[in-house]
């Protein structure tokens, strides 16, 4: 009986522990991040995607380039032979696709978040105060205290250069996976303004959603 009561008490301290630990963890990172956040005024620098798509039993690799400068102007381009740039500035999102020379635009809100992931990026400062956190190895596992567009998790891989995060994954109510993987990022470069108005062609046709 002393063997196993013994035993009970050591399992029960070992979760403890691993529970302390793992909660000093997620908070050191959450606070490393937002505190890196504080001190940045423009971030730029290349992504590639990769999303895969359960319905189609696919997976679609885009590479890009991305630009911020909060509180809330970016633009991000897709290179190859589907190019295309979005531009965000506060509630408006702009989606050209040169191709097809056309251009759609409408309200940007938290339920376009799974159609615009870049986006996430500005977000990732306020991170205790639009998730709840969690940790799976070395990720964060952030699951939204409110509706997001179909997001039901994003795990964060934490990055300890310049720049706060490496690559973050998102996984939405149909079982669709985004990855991003963050390359090149430099911060607090001067982006300008001008970088985030969108100059269309004249004979691009824009088509115009409000909801």
């Amino acid at each position: 009986m002393k063997k196993l009561l013994f035993f009970f008490t050591t399992i029960s301290l070992v979760i403890f522990t691993v529970s302390v630990i793992s909660a000093e963890f997620i908070d050191e990172e959450i606070q490393r991040i937002q505190k890196a956040y504080e001190g940045i005024s423009d971030i730029k620098g290349s992504f590639i995607q990769k999303s895969s798509i359960k319905d189609l039993k696919r997976t679609d690799t885009y590479k890009g380039q991305f630009f911020i400068k909060r509180p809330m102007k970016m633009k991000w381009e897709y290179k190859g032979e589907n190019a295309q740039e979005v531009f965000i500035h506060n509630d408006e999102i702009i989606i050209y696709q040169k191709k097809e020379k056309q251009a759609f635009k409408g309200k940007f809100d938290r339920n376009t978040y799974g159609q615009a992931p870049i986006a996430l990026l500005n977000g990732f400062g306020r991170i205790q105060e639009e998730f709840f956190i969690s940790k799976k190895n070395e990720s964060l596992i952030l699951t939204p205290k409110r509706s997001m567009g179909g997001i039901v998790s994003i795990e964060i891989e934490p990055s300890y250069g310049e720049f706060p995060i490496s690559s973050f994954a998102i996984n939405d109510s149909r079982l669709n996976r985004i990855e991003i993987t963050l390359k090149d990022v430099k911060i607090n470069t001067g982006l300008k303004d001008g970088l985030f108005k969108p100059s269309l062609p004249k004979d691009v046709k824009i088509y115009e959603h409000n909801p």
